[in-house]
């Protein structure tokens, strides 16, 4: 077979170190191929001719190979090799080969966007400990930019959290070492290290004059993705603080917890995604799914068939259409607005705060072997009504920035119980305490830290007064409705005349 691929017309004879048809390849010359040379190059052999013609020349076929260019990018790989071959001879110490190769992986990856990594062996173990929620660190979710660490979010109730460092701080030192020039993993495994030991970040924040420095203790971050709380008389309040594998259950079993609580079935929900960083897709969908009745949540758009995806509700909402809103900010990324974008488009919720992050890409995680794998971007994301909020974000359907809220001093006002002979109100006294609406502030009782947890939470105190006001409009819409069909049914009963 090897004689009669080389039975070329007009080529120089083979030499040892290349066959002819391999120096025609690269050359992209036109190749001049018998029928039987054909033949065996695949393996099958057709007589056409009679046995005794067999020993003629057969007619000769021209076959012309792509241009070796065209396929790969021969100068540039020049230029790779060259590189390779002068790092290997002159640089200062002596790097081995497999060294210089993960490196030239890990840059082919960073360079395509800031989500994209070469995931090595202890990579592969943090990626599974964030999905599944207990890993050690500082608890906070990073991303590079410009050279330096990005706080994307800190996880509630983890030492950074704990510390004061906030969603848009960037890191620029980490103890003493600059963080500028460093790669995203090398700054994450500084930040790691032994429960108990402290580091000191040093951080620029948006509206400071001068760099901070902030000392934060490492411990062990377990991470719970659902809280819940009654934060109002039939209002329920779910904190989703990362998308992980179980969080659609938990999300499930956390509604029924507030209905079991309240007693009574739920006026109003919040759902707090505030510097939640993401996490698993599914995780995001199944949420969706329990808010929706039906209707498309997500789609996936990409290059490979595998990453064209959607994604739909199935029937039956677990709240009963109860009033929603949706707590986002710049720290609400990638899942978190998936389902915010979902329910905004579906006009499930108001969607309450500041925009949010922007990440509306898709990773899949590739494994090369049992150690080593490729964590790539292969798809974007759009919202039911076809949206890509990729570096746009969710904008709210109401505007709140976080503040502050004080509460002014004012004078007495004289009111209508404060005049002499005033008339009593026919109701008692103890209806009238009922029916004031006010949540009941006996000391240490749950309603009080609710109270105080409103006060310090200017963003989730709209979203509750918002919540009230439409459970009030709501209420009285099915009562007018009511009486216009009792109306109407009494001005149609026919009546008759004796």
């Amino acid at each position: 077979m090897k004689d009669s691929l080389v039975a070329l017309s007009g080529t120089t004879k083979p030499t040892k170190q290349y066959p002819a048809w391999m120096r025609n390849m690269f050359s992209a010359q036109p190749l001049v191929f018998s029928a039987l040379s054909i033949a065996l190059a695949f393996g099958t052999v057709t007589a056409h001719a009679e046995p005794e013609a067999a020993a003629e020349e057969p007619h000769a076929i021209k076959i012309k190979l792509p241009d070796p260019a065209s396929q790969l990018p021969l100068e540039e790989l020049r230029r790779f090799t060259e590189v390779f071959d002068r790092i290997k001879k002159t640089y200062v110490e002596e790097v081995d080969d497999a060294t210089l190769l993960n490196n030239a992986i890990r840059g082919m990856l960073s360079g395509l966007d800031p989500h994209s990594a070469y995931l090595e062996p202890t990579a592969f173990d943090d990626l599974q400990e964030s999905t599944t929620g207990e890993f050690g660190g500082l608890g906070i979710e990073v991303g590079m930019e410009n050279g330096f660490v990005k706080v994307i979010s800190p996880i509630d109730d983890t030492p950074a959290s704990k510390a004061g460092i906030e969603a848009g701080d960037v890191i620029i030192r980490l103890d003493e070492h600059p963080v500028k020039g460093m790669t995203l993993e090398e700054a994450v495994n500084i930040m790691r290290g032994k429960p108990g030991t402290d580091i000191v970040l040093t951080i620029v924040r948006e509206g400071d004059n001068n760099p901070r420095e902030i000392t934060v203790t490492r411990d062990i971050i377990q991470v719970t993705s659902v809280k819940t709380r009654l934060v109002a008389p039939s209002i329920g309040y779910i904190r989703i603080t990362q998308f992980q594998a179980k969080t659609g259950d938990d999300f499930s079993k956390g509604l029924d917890k507030l209905k079991q609580e309240n007693e009574t079935p739920l006026e109003g929900l919040v759902i707090d995604l505030r510097n939640n960083p993401g996490g698993v897709l599914q995780a995001a969908v199944a949420v969706a799914d329990s808010l929706l009745d039906s209707g498309l949540i997500v789609y996936t758009e990409g290059r490979i068939k595998s990453s064209q995806l959607r994604f739909s509700a199935t029937s039956g909402d677990e709240t009963g259409g109860v009033p929603i809103v949706v707590l986002i900010n710049g720290g609400s990324a990638s899942a978190s607005e998936i389902l915010s974008g979902a329910l905004q488009d579906h006009h499930r919720a108001v969607i309450m705060g500041t925009d949010s992050f922007g990440k509306g890409s898709v990773q899949t995680v590739m494994p090369l072997n049992e150690e080593y794998g490729l964590k790539m971007t292969t798809a974007r994301y759009y919202t039911p009504s076809g949206r890509s909020i990729q570096a746009l974000g969710i904008t709210p359907d109401i505007t709140v920035k976080r503040a502050k809220l004080t509460e002014l001093q004012s004078q007495e006002y004289f009111k209508e119980a404060d005049l002499a002979r005033h008339l009593e109100n026919d109701a008692s006294p103890q209806d009238s305490e009922t029916g004031t609406g006010r949540m009941a502030d006996t000391e240490g009782s749950p309603a009080d830290s609710n109270e105080e947890i409103l006060a310090r939470d200017f963003q989730l105190r709209e979203a509750v007064s918002l919540l009230k006001g439409l459970v009030i409009y709501q209420n009285r819409a099915a009562k007018t409705k009511i009486v216009t069909e009792a109306d109407s049914a009494v001005a149609t009963t026919p009546t008759t005349a004796e």
